[in-house]
């Protein structure tokens, strides 16, 4: 009886928080869709008529942000006026980004479009949500569109396979994805590097096996479940612009050699940010720590 009772204090422990958000953010949707109903909504959901209910979601998940995990946001001041790439590291729950997405608008009023995975728009029941908060698929196309229209275009280029089997070690898994780097030279904007301090001591999966990472590439379905949600201390660190070079000819831009090394580059950048900011390996201990440490801002 008592091992079975750790046990499951052990799980609830584990998944309890990881399982508390997704709850929050399915709660966020009811809002948004009775918000919809008594305001008689239809148009555009990135319109400003969201606006009030925008900034409700965003104070939510700023003091939830503050509280859990004392979140700091640090760099604004590089985020361009204009249209911009951010690219940055996926943690195993990118919590995180929702937390630079809501200070981002409470501070500038700004909407960051954000790239995600196919699987996203098939969870049930949050079709809404994920269209005022301005996610989308990320086909070259309607990031053209965005970054035309003025908007901020987030994408992380290791996804879920970042998410799922990177680890304590903060290890870039992005390939030979390069899509980014052609759009942003296409459209002419520069690339702005991301990330989170501490962000796969909050929240971790469990060690790789070979079975879960064929199952994952074969489906491209997240079958391995996060766990942790302890309040470590998170704090986000926007890097400087990789600015946009005119002097390339349109003949360059497509070259490949050309947008290697512009995605070399931006790795290198957000790799950069990685060491600077982040114990390697990643300590829970010294995370939790960080939460005391009033000379570190």
């Amino acid at each position: 009886v008592i091992v079975g009772s750790l046990t499951i204090s052990a799980i609830l422990v584990f998944f309890i928080v990881p399982l508390t958000i997704v709850f929050f953010i399915y709660l966020t949707n009811i809002l948004l869709l009775i918000y919809q109903r008594n305001n008689e909504l239809k148009g555009d959901p990135l319109s400003d008529d969201w606006n009030d209910m925008r900034k409700t979601i965003a104070s939510f998940w700023d003091i939830y942000a503050r509280v859990w995990h004392g979140y700091e946001l640090h760099g604004v001041e590089n985020l361009p006026e204009g249209p911009g790439i951010l690219v940055y590291y996926h943690g195993a729950i990118p919590i995180d980004y929702l937390y630079f997405l809501s200070r981002l608008f409470l501070w500038k009023k700004r909407i960051c479009l954000s790239v995600a995975d196919h699987f996203v728009f098939r969870l049930p029941g949050l079709k809404l949500l994920l269209g005022v908060t301005g996610v989308i698929p990320g086909t070259r196309e309607e990031c053209l569109v965005a970054l035309k229209n003025g908007y901020l275009v987030s994408i992380s280029p290791g996804g879920v396979r970042e998410a799922l089997f990177s680890d304590e070690s903060y290890q870039l898994m992005w390939g030979n994805r390069k899509g980014f780097a052609q759009v942003a030279l296409e459209a002419k904007v520069p690339i702005i590097p991301m990330y989170t301090q501490n962000v796969r001591e909050g929240y971790r999966m469990f060690k790789e096996r070979r079975f879960f990472r064929q199952l994952y590439e074969s489906t491209r379905l997240p079958f391995t479940p996060p766990y942790g949600g302890l309040p470590v201390k998170f704090r986000t660190y926007i890097g400087k612009p990789i600015p946009y070079d005119p002097n390339i000819t349109t003949e360059e831009l497509v070259e490949k050699v050309n947008k290697f090394l512009f995605s070399f580059q931006t790795k290198t950048a957000v790799q950069a940010l990685i060491s600077k900011h982040q114990t390697i390996p990643g300590s829970i201990w010294k995370a939790l720590l960080e939460r005391f440490d009033k000379r570190r801002k």
